[in-house]
């Protein structure tokens, strides 16, 4: 039986016939603002020991990211397989390939992940990392982890934290959507996103979310944020993913409320998962920060690019 929800939205959820009137095409389509249909570029990633000061955040391609500072590398939900899916699936093959190869990362010292979806938490690629890498999840994961193979595994909920290492502290934060493996265990654990303190920085990955009250809530108990994950895509149509997919103006919101400095794209470009243009987040996230006078603090990026963050 479900044990978590949304506490802001009603609808836990569509059904397998709206799913139906998605695919079947039963409902008005949305308007795009492109029509180009590229992936999100790629450059090589070299790697690298973290820094000395501050952090540096490589995006490894959809909603995973390596973290480096502190003397640290942390990876936020590693998806390094071809298909984000129980099976290959071609709808769900990989159309970014990630920047290196796993083991060509630098030695990782810790995974945090926002939620069980297959484009968040992939087991292969936890698996090569090994039993014993340990990993932080939302609430409610831990036991299933646990008993695929997982000896270092914690879990939090909302706003609890955790001193991941010395002089790095996590905490839990709030996000809109659900979670599930299989048709039998929807919402039996909770879903997150992330902010790690360090290095007198912090560093908020978003996780998976519709747009909600629980931004406000993270600026106002833990901003103002240095740097930010925030995502931008799956987005299409609305009718069916706004209550679990920001779009990019929507994104734009999220960095106001919870008081972000910086922040890059996420969650677009890497898997065909919605309707939307591959190319169109990023075009729609340059209006609408442009719009919001932040175009020069909220930006997109290509698979493998890094970026350094040091205290003002």
């Amino acid at each position: 039986m479900p044990r978590f929800s949304n506490p802001w939205v009603l609808d836990e959820g569509r059904s397998f016939a709206d799913v139906f009137r998605w695919k079947f095409g039963r409902m008005p389509a949305d308007e795009f603002i492109t029509t180009d249909d590229n992936p999100a570029s790629r450059v090589p990633y070299t790697p690298q020991a973290p820094p000395a000061e501050g952090w540096r955040v490589t995006w490894l391609g959809h909603a995973s990211f390596l973290l480096q500072g502190c003397g640290k590398s942390i990876l936020i939900d590693p998806v390094f397989s071809d298909h984000c899916a129980p099976f290959r699936m071609e709808r769900f093959k990989r159309l970014v390939p990630p920047p290196c190869k796993l083991e060509d990362l630098p030695s990782i010292d810790a995974v945090l992940l926002t939620h069980a979806h297959y484009d968040h938490l992939d087991l292969a690629t936890l698996r090569k990392l090994g039993a014993d890498m340990p990993l932080v999840s939302a609430e409610g994961h831990s036991a299933w982890l646990r008993r695929k193979g997982f000896r270092q595994v914690q879990e939090l909920a909302w706003f609890q934290q955790l001193e991941l290492f010395p002089g790095i502290r996590i905490t839990a934060t709030p996000a809109q959507h659900f979670t599930a493996r299989t048709p039998f265990d929807r919402n039996c654990a909770h879903w997150c996103g992330w902010l790690l303190e360090g290095a007198g920085l912090k560093l908020w990955h978003a996780g998976d979310s519709g747009y909600c009250p629980g931004f406000r809530e993270i600026g106002e108990r833990l901003g103002p944020i240095d740097f930010a994950m925030i995502p931008i895509g799956a987005y299409s149509p609305r009718w069916f993913m706004s209550e679990i997919h920001m779009d990019p103006a929507e994104a734009v919101k999220a960095f106001q409320d919870a008081r972000c400095q910086r922040a890059v794209a996420m969650h677009w470009g890497t898997f065909r998962l919605t309707d939307e243009p591959m190319s169109e987040p990023p075009l729609r996230l340059q209006l609408a920060a442009e719009a919001a006078g932040i175009a020069d603090r909220f930006t997109s990026g290509a698979v493998g690019e890094s970026w350094e963050i040091a205290q003002r």
